[in-house]
């Protein structure tokens, strides 16, 4: 088997020398492209050189880029000129290592014209090892770089005198970092690098986020909030002691739509629409010269892309694929033909939200419900890529209720409800390896680096005994793993707190990062190609000649060794259907919102766009059976079939807080007489069965859905030990507990997640006090069913009304939850077969339109 050739070893080119005759000023290397500097970019020059630090929050392809760029630019314009490039003074904090070399680019384009003898280079986990070397000895004058990256690089006892020289720090995309264990990282990091430079100045860049206040504490650290906590109204700018937030004024016209299907089905369910309206997507297609056909999952991207090339052969080579589990020179094709505008469409996932600049790109398009406001409107900024252009997404609805869901989030956005990114509270595996990366950069003394960490605003109200716990963690391995040497990482001598082992500090080096390893194998053809990777859990069901399509291709499964599944081409179609891991994107509180106030509009007979027009049909008939709530009320509705005895309730809340709505009250009714339960959830109800009866009325339900004692009913309706054990996992992996290993070392998912659960139960009967076992708790509340969500949902319900109905038959509201509870029946019959004959019945009794 031969393997890819690697590319040839090149030098970089030595830089010319600057030309005094091409320097221009910065107003006139603006004029030449055709731009003129917007008031909200010479706002966030002029804070620059005063001092501040501040969030930039515009809409994507206003020029946020150049807005927190030029302030360096132009405060070294005003300063002697370098003989040669200065060491790092700006450093470019990016989400995605692809988007470096994207933005290393734009970047660089303005440094000769300014006369400014700069260099730019990357570091991510993509940097060659030459480039690497060269970087040891002196980083370029602006780096761009990931949160993991910049980590490593602060690891090393030469950071202080690497970073002496920075004056700015951008954190680009920073709504995707903000909220995250990555923007964690990125807070003790910007920590860090304060102590070495105490005048940095932090700017990020965000175009849809809801929260500014909070991000703007983040990011610049401390706690910046003005006194009375306020958000910065729409179209306006805050000023506070420690920071700003600068909004961008420029028009961007976005407009939002939806393919229409000819005739709507009046009782819905999830997923059987979208290919349906194929030829319209085709057409959509063909208006513009390149588009953009965004998916919600891996699988989905997969069949758009097959069902494209089926329609339109002759399109072969000119429709391309991006998901993340592709192999990376693929990805690099396709955004080359992106910005090459030689593709006429890309079949894509949340891959293609953030950053790169595809300006050919005309129409997007968003199969299913984008889930979220934020998301479509950050997915409608890829085309129209220019200030003043616009912005256009259509939507492809997989179902009828979708269409309601485009209406709202039109109208959410038009008047500015984006939803906000929450901070994550002090993170103490987050915690313990920033502990252990400080002990490898020269040590540290203890008050010295809690003083620092607090000025991380995730930690600024970390406690005396939290910090005592973390840093007995690091030095002994806590009260559990004191008797075993492998667990202490730190050593103190003379009050420095230190890593003497190389094995400790390379196994460290190895694993910084809060990117917990998924379980994924490699695909690769048996000639040696890399075609990207699977989850393990299904390649280790495949058997020698099972064909599955993947990367767009059909392949034939030949063997599974030394974590790789090896493929050759198959010669017919498939016969497996290849799934990935992860679940189901939960409907946003500020589109759950929305949502409920457009049924409230049609239940008072308002149908104001052709989305509701279009849906009329479907909500007519709930309202003639049923209802359909208005502002206030929650719907429940009883039901006895030949399954049971059913209870919907329909809260409007999203999936996850919908499982926890369902789960707390199956546990609350069981506790009150022991019955068995089968439930089902999905994005606006829930569904709960039972063999007894559930005559239960409004005020029995508001009762039964009281906020008090949320969280010990929460935990104990679930198997919460379970759901804690799993999320320990990721916990173990961040504070260092458990190692993944070198690259290709091969220990599986399972191997780690042993090893995680080992340490779980260890933890559980010896050291229960143990704080991560707290944390993988906390986790597991906010992350399976959003609990603070949950919380406002009860709250919600207990102030206003419940109207319970019995309607004749499955409503349209209860017929999508009828089919969740039928994907999991064995049946000789086909899920469409047996849903098209339900439906068909109840078309039946509905009559005529």
């Amino acid at each position: 088997m031969r393997g890819i050739p690697k590319p040839p070893r090149t030098k970089p080119p030595k830089p010319r020398p600057i030309d005094p005759a091409e320097v221009v000023p910065p107003d006139e290397w603006f004029a030449r492209r055709g731009w003129e500097p917007f008031p909200f970019q010479q706002e966030t020059w002029a804070a620059y050189r005063a001092g501040a630090s501040g969030l930039v929050h515009a809409s994507t392809g206003t020029g946020k880029t150049y807005a927190a760029y030029f302030g360096p630019l132009l405060e070294a314009v005003s300063e002697p000129p370098a003989v040669a490039p200065p060491p790092v003074r700006v450093l470019w904090v990016t989400p995605l290592r692809a988007l470096s070399a994207d933005t290393a680019l734009a970047l660089e384009a303005p440094l000769r014209p300014l006369g400014l003898n700069w260099d730019v280079g990357t570091r991510t986990g993509d940097t060659p090892a030459a480039a690497r070397a060269r970087q040891q000895k002196r980083l370029p004058t602006v780096l761009v770089t990931t949160p993991e990256s910049l980590s490593l690089l602060l690891t090393y006892p030469d950071a202080r005198e690497k970073f002496a020289g920075l004056r700015c720090v951008v954190c680009d995309e920073w709504h995707e970092l903000f909220g995250s264990k990555r923007g964690v990282l990125t807070e003790l990091a910007l920590a860090r690098l304060r102590t070495f430079c105490p005048h940095l100045r932090t700017w990020g860049l965000s175009a849809t986020l809801g929260n500014l206040g909070d991000a703007l504490a983040a990011l610049v650290g401390g706690d910046p909030t003005s006194q009375d906590g306020r958000e910065p109204a729409r179209g306006s700018s805050l000023q506070t002691d420690r920071g700003r937030v600068i909004r961008g004024h420029v028009p961007k016209p976005i407009t939002i739509d939806a393919i229409l299907p000819p005739r709507v089905e009046r009782f819905p369910w999830a997923g059987h629409l979208g290919l349906s309206l194929l030829p319209q997507v085709l057409a959509a297609i063909e208006e513009g010269k390149t588009a953009l056909l965004f998916t919600n999952t891996r699988g989905q991207c997969e069949q758009w892309y097959q069902a494209l090339l089926d329609a339109r052969p002759e399109w072969a080579g000119q429709v391309a694929l991006h998901h993340g589990s592709l192999d990376r020179k693929a990805r690099d094709w396709v955004e080359d033909g992106l910005r090459a505008g030689t593709l006429r469409c890309v079949v894509c996932t949340s891959t293609l939200d953030l950053g790169v600049d595809f300006a050919p790109v005309e129409r997007v398009l968003q199969v299913g419900s984008p889930k979220g406001v934020a998301r479509l409107l950050q997915r409608a900024g890829r085309s129209g890529h220019r200030p003043g252009e616009t912005s256009r997404v259509t939507c492809v609805p997989t179902h009828a209720f979708e269409l309601v869901e485009v209406s709202a989030a039109r109208a959410a956005a038009a008047e500015g409800r984006i939803e906000g990114r929450f901070p994550i509270d002090k993170p103490l595996d987050v915690l313990a390896q920033h502990c252990v990366g400080s002990a490898l950069a020269g040590g540290f003394r203890a008050d010295e680096l809690l003083a620092e960490v607090r000025t991380a605003h995730t930690y600024r109200a970390l406690s005396g005994m939290e910090w005592t716990w973390v840093l007995d963690f690091v030095t002994r391995g806590g009260e559990a793993l004191k008797a075993y040497p492998d667990y202490r990482r730190v050593e103190v001598r003379d009050g420095v707190y230190g890593v003497p082992d190389a094995k400790v500090a390379r196994r460290h080096r190895q694993s910084v990062g809060v990117i917990t390893s998924e379980a994924v194998v490699l695909v690769r053809f048996l000639r040696g190609a890399k075609l990207g990777t699977v989850d393990e859990s299904f390649a280790a069901r495949l058997k020698a000649g099972d064909r599955f399509t993947f990367a767009g291709r059909t392949l034939e499964f030949v063997k599974l060794y030394e974590m790789t599944v090896w493929v050759r081409l198959a010669k017919t179609d498939a016969d497996t259907k290849l799934r990935w891991s992860g679940s189901r994107l939960p409907l946003s509180g500020e589109l759950s919102a929305s949502v409920r106030a457009k049924l409230d509009e049609a239940a008072r007979g308002l149908f104001a766009d052709a989305e509701m027009q279009a849906v009329r049909p479907v909500l007519e008939v709930q309202a003639r059976w049923s209802r359909v709530p208005a502002a206030g009320e929650v719907l429940a509705e009883r039901l006895n079939t030949r399954d049971g005895h059913h209870l919907f309730l329909y809260p409007f809340e999203g999936r996850l807080v919908n499982e926890g709505v369902a789960a707390l009250l199956a546990y609350r009714l069981s506790r009150r007489r022991p019955q068995t339960f089968t439930l089902a959830c999905n994005d606006y109800g829930l569904e709960l069965v039972s063999s007894d009866p559930l005559d239960l009325g409004a005020d029995a339900l508001k009762e039964l859905l009281t906020p008090d004692r949320l969280t010990d009913d929460v935990l104990a309706s679930l198997n919460a030990a379970e759901l804690a054990k799993r999320q320990f996992r990721e916990v173990a992996r961040v504070a260092g507990l458990v190692n993944p290993g070198l690259p290709h070392a091969g220990r599986t998912a399972k191997q780690l997640q042993a090893s995680s659960g080992l340490f779980y139960d260890v933890f559980r009967e010896h050291d229960p006090s143990n704080l991560l076992l707290w944390q993988a708790r906390r986790e597991v509340l906010d992350r399976q069913f959003e609990v603070t969500r949950l919380r406002a949902a009860l709250d919600r319900i207990a102030a206003g009304h419940i109207v319970v109905t019995d309607p004749p038959r499955p409503t349209p509201f209860a017929f999508p939850l009828l089919v969740e509870r039928m994907r999991a029946a064995v049946s000789s019959e086909t899920l469409a077969d047996r849903v098209g004959k339900l439906a068909a019945a109840l078309e039946r009794k509905a009559g005529p339109e």
